[in-house]
Formats: structure tokens, sequence, C-alpha cells
């Protein structure tokens, strides 16, 4: 007998039981965006491989080592995108938004990455983000801060830490790679396999190590905040005001460096202890110099991503869990003429009532049979027909999650009634 075909390691079905907490977020954060003026771009799925390799750097983990990438049958190189910002820079390029303009978007869709797959982290995995270009002050970085806490207040999360740090322009950075590196070389044999090979291709990326046996020498490095020029020490310090007076705690980590080589100046981190290892749930920072970086006018830019799965993992595990109801009600049908009937009454009750979630009950079966279907679906209320009610012009009306009596409504004011109970 030949073997089941099974998912793919790290890519995972979303299950019908599970899409309801995936619509609740999902609607959550639409509404604070939509509230914040964002608009939403969908960018394709694919792109071609040298766009990420241009924008998130040729030495970095993820385009060394986590992307899905292979040759069509053109010979073009294509890649499953692994973040979406290079695909937002590249259609706001390509179609003209950027020009004397400022925007306001946001994205949501899956990204891949082949990596190991833990809690809350797959390697085809869905992210939410949100992105302004045109706008060079640390005002539109506090918004962006401010933007997430709504989100975070919206979903009823607590318990996530903010952590801020600022990377420099590119010159202020480059003069502290030296300094960094001559620190790093210095103490080489205290080096980790991996810290030794980003030694020279991108030091920054040592201070973001995990590493606990590194965290003494990660600890004495030498700061970046000390290498700032006025302009950025000015940008930051704004930034960091901004946030006091807005009531927004937050950790001020130097060692804050992110993985990808467009960042500069503000970087951020919203991250949690409940997640294990990976406890970042949102990040994100300014990249200034990308939309240059990628071929169009020079364009400041700043935006975050959140990952869906590891919200979705916060949310099951709060300790007052989300009453997410699926069905209002379900229609039983007992006999040939009100399986027939059924149908048709539960259309009009659709068309007349929208917002109604209705679950019709279809091929046939005992009332005994339908009741426990009923019962099983999580509806609020049974809604029974048979011969009998219908006869009479009427249809009963039974409370699954509540003791209350059996009811019984005209068939002719049962929207009426239903418009009242949900």
């Amino acid at each position: 007998m030949a073997k089941n075909i099974q998912a793919i390691r790290g890519m995972h079905d979303i299950l019908p039981d599970q899409t309801p907490i995936w619509h609740f977020l999902e609607q959550q954060v639409r509404t604070v965006l939509d509230s914040y003026g964002y608009r939403e771009l969908r960018t394709p799925v694919v792109e071609m491989t040298d766009l990420f390799k241009r924008s998130i750097g040729e030495v970095t983990d993820i385009v060394e080592k986590e992307m899905y990438t292979f040759e069509d049958r053109n010979g073009d190189s294509l890649t499953l995108r692994p973040e979406c910002t290079a695909s937002c820079v590249r259609a706001g390029i390509e179609n003209g938004l950027f020009h004397n303009q400022v925007q306001r978007i946001w994205y949501y869709g899956p990204m891949f990455r082949h990596e190991r797959p833990q809690k809350g982290r797959y390697r085809q995995f869905y992210q939410i983000g949100a992105e302004a270009y045109g706008l060079s002050g640390p005002d539109i970085d506090i918004e962006m801060i401010l933007l997430t806490r709504r989100f975070w207040e919206s979903l009823g999360l607590d318990g996530l830490e903010l952590q801020i740090n600022t990377l420099g322009t590119p010159d202020e950075r480059a003069v502290y790679r030296e300094k960094l590196v001559a620190y790093l070389t210095e103490h080489q044999t205290q080096l980790d396999e991996d810290s030794l090979r980003r030694l020279q291709s991108n030091p920054l990326r040592v201070l973001d190590s995990k590493n606990p046996a590194m965290r003494e020498l990660i600890a004495a490095a030498p700061s970046l905040l000390d290498y700032l020029g006025d302009e950025s020490k000015a940008h930051f310090q704004t930034l960091c005001e901004g946030l006091d007076a807005a009531g927004v705690p937050y950790v001020v980590n130097t060692r804050l460096v992110r993985g990808l080589d467009y960042y500069a100046r503000t970087v951020f981190e919203w991250v949690t202890d409940r997640l294990g290892a990976q406890g970042t749930v949102c990040a994100g920072g300014r990249y200034d110099g990308l939309v240059e970086q990628l071929g169009g006018k020079p364009t400041p830019g700043i935006g975050f991503a959140m990952g869906v799965e590891r919200l979705i993992v916060l949310l099951q595990e709060r300790d007052n869990p989300l009453q997410l109801q699926t069905l209002d009600a379900y229609l039983v049908l007992v006999g040939d003429t009100p399986q027939k009937q059924g149908v048709l009454l539960a259309d009009r009750l659709r068309r007349e009532l929208p917002e109604l979630r209705l679950l019709c009950h279809c091929g046939g079966g005992s009332f005994k049979s339908q009741f426990k279907k009923a019962d099983r679906s999580g509806a609020r209320f049974a809604l029974v027909l048979g011969e009998d009610e219908l006869t009479q012009g009427v249809i009963g009306v039974k409370h699954l999650r509540e003791e209350r009596e059996q009811e019984q409504v005209a068939l002719d004011s049962l929207a009426d009634y239903l418009r009242d109970m949900i």
C-alpha cells in the first residue's frame, strides 16, 4: 500500500476549528491599521532572488542558509519571499508610489524560511507588517511603536516587553564596526563557530548571539551609542521622550541589532518569555537607504512585522480564553417535507439576517442523531422543524448553551426573533 503523502516538515495546515482565532486576530489588526490610516498592499509570493540578496544582504543567515531558491524554466533564479519589506519597496519603485508622496501601507501573508521548526516558528509562516515611506523624523518611529501597542490592547495580550536601540547611520556604523572587529578579534578564542563566521562578514550580528557562553564577552563589547553623531543621538532621544510621554515602558538594549543589513537608526522588538528561546513576536526599525539601494530615489522608510503563529500561541495560552462563537443556530429537519423546505427557509433567513451564522442540516437522519450534531456544532440554539411544526407554521427553538425552556416561534416572525437573539 502506498504511503500517505504528508505536509512538508515545518509547513502546517490550519484546521477549521483553529481558523476562528486567526479570524479574530486578523480582524483586530485590520481595525487598528484602518484607524491609523494605513492601506493594504499585496505582493507576489515569488520574487527575483537578487531582490533579497541586494536588500537583506548576501552574508546574512536568511540568504546564506534559509531561502527557498530555485530556477524556473527560463533559467531565472526565483525565491519564495522570506520577508516582505523588500517586496514592498520593489512594488513601490515599480509603481511610482514613492514619487513625492508619503505612503503608509500594510501587508499580510505567508513567508518562507528553511529553518528548524519550533514553538510558533515554521518554515511557512504568516506575517502582518506595516511600513511608512517618505518620513524621516522620529515622530513616525513613535507612531509605529504606539500602533503596535494598540495591537496588544485590542488582542488582550499583556506581558510583552518593548526593547529599543539605535544603529546610527551607515557611516557611524562603519566606524563602530572597526572597533568591534578589533575587540572580537582580540577575544577570538572565545567566539563560537557562528560568530567566527560573522566576524568579518557581519560582525554586528555577533552581538545578537544567543549563546550563553558568550554573554559576558558581548556585554563588555564597545557600545554603538558611543559612536553616534549629534543628529542620530537627537533622533533617538526624541524617540525615547515620545515613548515616555505616551506612557510606553521600554528597555534600551544596546545589543539589539536585527538580522537584516538594511536597518539604520531606530530598531525595536516586542519580546516575551512565554515562547522559549525565540521570544520575539514583533520587530522592526528604520531602513532609510533601502529604496535607493534597490534603484529608487532616496526615500526614508520604517516598518515592522509580527509573527502571526507566535501571537496565536499567546492568544491560546491566555488566562481568560477567547469566547469565539462559530455558529448561532443549527437547523434540524425531521421528515421529507421539512427537509425540502428547510434549505429554502435557511436561505431566506440568511438573506434577511446577513449577520446570522446558521448551519442547515443535510443528509437526513433521525431527530436524535441530528440533535447530537447540533450540540456538537457549538451552536447557541437548535431550530427544530418537523412535519407537525410545518403544518402549524411554527418552529421549535431549543437553547443549547442555556437552561431555558424550549420555545415555539411562528415561521413568519422567526427572522425578527433571531434578530433579537443575536
